[in-house]
């Protein structure tokens, strides 16, 4: 199962406004581990970069200038992601930002569904508590210390961490199950099926000698009524 974990920076909050993608970053996952593929790309705006969001993201106009517009970018951003699915925290906002860009760009946009929103999921799992990326960093002891401004590719790389252990931890099939069978935990969380170890059709032989036996049986004798084994007996 191919995933990609995604980040997108913004010049605002919303597309209808003229607000633009300024940088992208994404990070492959296969069979929820890492592969070490990642994209990354800064986007010229074709617009002035608000103050607030210099200050968010620390990307200027300066810096931004000579970068690529996202039509240049956009079909090779496409073919990075290809079908997969697309790991997002508050998936609305970048799928928003994302399909406006595509539309913009004369290119096919990405369904609602192909989407996985680590923030509904971390509210679901802990109702009522904070699900912000940094608080989730806290909870499962993720370093985001070198998060000190908002950065797409690196903001992708720490939530690759958190959704790993949202969805089970790092290893969440353990490597105990192969595809397909009842305890895979992938099909678990696909179809909310619970495995259960199945009663042996015929108990286990003994592990004890008749000596070992014996020499128990001599052993409880002398401890008298009270003894636990006789009680369970």
């Amino acid at each position: 199962m191919r995933e990609i974990v995604l980040d997108t920076e913004t010049t605002g909050f919303e597309p209808t406004e003229g607000h633009r993608i300024v940088e992208i970053g994404a990070v492959e996952l296969l069979n929820h581990l890492p592969t070490g593929r990642t994209y990354h790309q800064y986007i010229n705006p074709e617009r002035a970069m608000p103050k607030e969001a210099f200050e968010v993201h620390g990307l200027g106009d300066d810096f931004l200038r000579d970068k690529p517009v996202f039509k240049a970018i956009g079909q090779a951003f496409l073919e990075f992601i290809g079908d997969a699915k697309l790991v997002i925290h508050n998936a609305a906002f970048d799928m928003k930002f994302l399909n406006a860009e595509l539309q913009w760009a004369g290119l096919p946009g990405l369904p609602w569904e192909r989407a996985v929103d680590t923030l509904a999921i971390a509210r679901q799992r802990f109702p009522g508590s904070p699900a912000s990326l940094d608080a989730l960093c806290r909870r499962f002891g993720v370093d985001n210390s070198a998060r000190e401004k908002h950065g797409a590719l690196l903001d992708s790389e720490i939530l690759a961490e958190v959704y790993l252990e949202l969805v089970g931890g790092r290893q969440p099939d353990f490597g105990l199950a192969t595809a397909g069978s009842p305890q895979s935990a992938s099909r678990q969380r696909e179809t909310g099926d619970v495995w259960r170890p199945r009663r042996r059709p015929a108990p286990l032989p003994p592990r004890i000698s008749a000596e070992e036996a014996a020499a128990h049986e001599a052993f409880v004798a002398k401890l008298g009524d009270a003894a636990i084994w006789k009680k369970r007996a």
